[in-house]
């Protein structure tokens, strides 16, 4: 079964993502970061943790599937249309997002056309109400919804029965797992298109990017780092299956 999924994933790599106007050219799994502005009051985020944390989860998808992986990550804009040559981008801090009318249309039109997007490291209310604010800009009529631990991106690689919440390094510091106060617990909620494919997994109270980052790191306890590696690598292969 395993090599059967390793074959469909490899095969899925060399033809086109049904997402292009033009075909990509690379054979090779892209892991994207997406860059976007701030809020008025706060500045753009998107770099946090970069380029650790993209390159150790680049290593651990290379070394623990058979996806043919480019070395490098790459940057898009979250209003280019490059974007849409590659089917997993991965975007984090969202509580600082702001979109333009142009960059959320780019963002449906990619999400509806097959894209995926991995969501990561937002906290609290607050953040949340911000991130929802530039989400219905994107989806004014679709609302994200829990994603069930019986889905298939928790079953279509690793095996994963129960989430937890994922700390970054000042809460780890501090003898924690949440970053704000009313930042617990972690939840995991989705977009589905009209057809039910999951077209965004947002990852709310949790610092994925941080463990990814420190996976290697001896102080970093290794029950998060394997977690957040392994939500991870689910969504890659998610999304070139799905």
């Amino acid at each position: 079964m395993r090599i059967m999924l390793f074959l469909t994933i490899i095969a899925l790599l060399f033809v086109s993502t049904g997402l292009l106007d033009g075909e990509n050219d690379s054979d090779l799994f892209t892991f994207v970061r997406l860059k976007y502005r701030g809020q008025l009051t706060r500045l753009s985020s998107w770099c946090v943790d970069w380029p650790a944390s993209d390159r150790n989860f680049i290593w651990q998808l290379s070394k623990q599937t058979n996806i043919a992986v480019a070395p490098r990550e790459k940057i898009i804009e979250v209003g280019d249309r490059e974007l849409f040559e590659y089917p997993f981008p991965y975007m984090l801090e969202v509580g600082s997002l702001r979109l333009s009318t142009s960059e959320a249309e780019n963002l449906r039109e990619y999400l509806l056309r097959g894209g995926f997007i991995f969501i990561d490291d937002f906290h609290g209310e607050q953040e949340w109400r911000w991130f929802y604010t530039e989400f219905k800009k994107i989806f004014p009529d679709r609302e994200p919804e829990e994603i069930p631990i019986s889905h298939p991106i928790f079953r279509c690689f690793f095996k994963i029965d129960k989430l937890i919440q994922i700390p970054g390094l000042r809460s780890l510091f501090k003898g924690r797992t949440y970053e704000r106060l009313d930042g617990y617990p972690a939840y995991c909620r989705g977009v589905f298109d009209d057809h039910g494919r999951l077209m965004m997994m947002i990852n709310l109270n949790s610092d994925l990017g941080d463990a990814w980052e420190h996976a290697a790191e001896n102080f970093y306890p290794r029950e998060y780092s394997n977690m957040a590696l392994q939500m991870g690598i689910n969504a890659v292969v998610y999304t070139l299956t799905h």
